[in-house]
């Protein structure tokens, strides 16, 4: 029984492992398309990864806390944290790739780009969130507060990352409105690498999110172990 709940928990994990190697190793082999940008689309495996790997966590965290906030039960503020706490680091790697492919691509590390403005901004409001828990002392105030903000975080990471850069029409960002929509243009050998990769960042999200949790657990136990003591 032991064994086979080890099975269940393994699979997914070494389903990463391998999409992930696939995606780094044959990335930088694939044949890609000939565009403006040459070569650098191969980023496309990476940093767009690290964007969907995000916006999995973020909406796992969303979820969470509308859950936490129908039944207050601890286990599920913990996985909203904790997800919350993997989509930001996910946002951070997409910012730093997307940077390196900026200046590769338009000459610089930023420009002002709708697109590029939104996700800082979307980041900055779920380090307020990360502010918001740490400056709570009460458990339960902590988590209801910050399930609420978390809530509304999301909603507003939505609207700067995915729908304003939509209705600009200054954006050179691809994938929207008047640059190319590299993503539905890519060949078909590019695609048997592309959607593996996003697969693959998507479940190590997963992975350390459970990792985190994992770990969290244990602290609390310990904490609570140390004051029974």
């Amino acid at each position: 029984m032991t064994n086979n709940l080890l099975i269940k928990g393994l699979w997914w994990k070494a389903l990463a492992l391998l999409l992930l190697l696939y995606a780094v190793i044959y990335g930088f082999f694939v044949p890609v398309p000939e565009t403006m940008i040459g070569a650098s689309l191969r980023n496309v495996f990476y940093h767009v990864g690290m964007w969907f790997g995000m916006t999995a966590m973020l909406t796992t965290s969303f979820i969470f806390s509308i859950r936490y906030l129908r039944g207050f039960h601890e286990k599920e503020d913990l996985v909203a944290i904790e997800a919350a706490n993997v989509g930001v680091l996910f946002g951070i790697l997409g910012l730093i790739t997307g940077m390196i492919w900026a200046k590769s691509t338009w000459g610089a590390f930023w420009v002002r780009d709708p697109k590029l403005d939104g996700a800082a901004v979307g980041m900055f409001i779920y380090m307020a969130y990360m502010v918001l828990r740490g400056s709570i002392d009460d458990t339960h105030k902590r988590a209801k507060v910050s399930a609420v903000f978390n809530i509304f975080a999301f909603i507003l990471w939505i609207v700067f990352v995915m729908v304003l850069p939509r209705m600009s029409s200054s954006t050179i960002h691809p994938g929207q409105d008047g640059a190319p929509v590299m993503a539905l243009k890519l060949s078909s050998s590019t695609r048997i690498v592309f959607w593996p990769a996003m697969l693959g960042w998507m479940l190590l999200g997963f992975w350390i999110m459970n990792l985190r949790i994992r770990i969290r657990k244990l602290s609390i136990k310990n904490e609570e172990l140390r004051i029974t003591n």
